[in-house]
């Protein structure tokens, strides 16, 4: 069984374009023209990949991100007619993989799709030994101990949160809000907006070779921060 794509897109001439793209390509692609038939395909079937329309006729495509935030991490990359700053970041925020503004041309948008799909494979995992490898990082995750180069470097509780999140979404954009919601779920450590810039630029200085130019751990500006590796 290939990679299983669910396309929720109401306009019937791009929904046939994109699904005979998608085909084309080799994908197994399933069709749902609005939220309710999204839901019910969703459900019956093992999806790796949402492209999501943002306007349907029976609901808001940034509303059904939050829902399936609440019980599936599948990659989403929302379609749709705004190029607005504020859009596009809200996407993000909510979870969003990427996020394409029509119109669009069909191969540039079936280049985003694959790698949406490469960045959100599986971290390379030793099961044995439970570690996340990414470039000369080394993170053991059952002993919350890290490697760089070969030596070890200390990590806080909270140090080790933070890199182990980004590790297992590399190419990623995080919102502050997603990483509040991880590293600090009750809330009783964040003591202002600052909280996760600091604890950022606290780990930047143990994983990059330069903190004051980073490689590895990115700002983007106005969404959050990628993993870069």
């Amino acid at each position: 069984m290939g990679v299983q794509i669910l396309l929720v897109e109401d306009d019937e001439a791009l929904h046939r374009g994109i699904q005979f793209t998608l085909q084309q390509e080799g994908f197994q692609v399933f069709s749902a023209h609005s939220l309710q038939e999204a839901r019910m395909l969703l459900k019956d079937h093992d999806i790796h990949l949402l492209l999501l329309d943002v306007q349907l006729p029976d609901g808001n495509g940034f509303d059904f991100c939050t829902e399936i935030r609440q019980f599936r991490d599948i990659p989403i990359i929302f379609l749709t007619a705004s190029d607005q700053e504020f859009d596009i970041v809200r996407g993000l925020d909510l979870g969003g993989d990427d996020y394409i503004t029509k119109p669009f041309r069909l191969r540039e948008f079936l280049s985003r799709v694959h790698a949406v799909l490469r960045r959100r494979a599986p971290v390379s995992r030793d099961e044995d030994k439970n570690l996340l490898t990414a470039g000369n990082l080394v993170l053991h995750v059952g002993e919350m101990r890290l490697e760089k180069e070969g030596r070890e470097v200390l990590l806080s509780i909270t140090e080790f949160r933070l890199l182990s999140l980004f590790m297992t979404h590399p190419r990623m954009v995080l919102s502050k809000d997603q990483i509040i919601q991880h590293v600090w779920p009750d809330g009783t450590e964040v003591l202002d907006d600052n909280t996760v810039a600091v604890n950022v630029r606290r780990l930047r200085e143990k994983i990059e070779d330069d903190p004051h130019n980073p490689q590895t751990l990115v700002t983007i500006r106005g969404a959050g921060y990628r993993w870069n590796v």
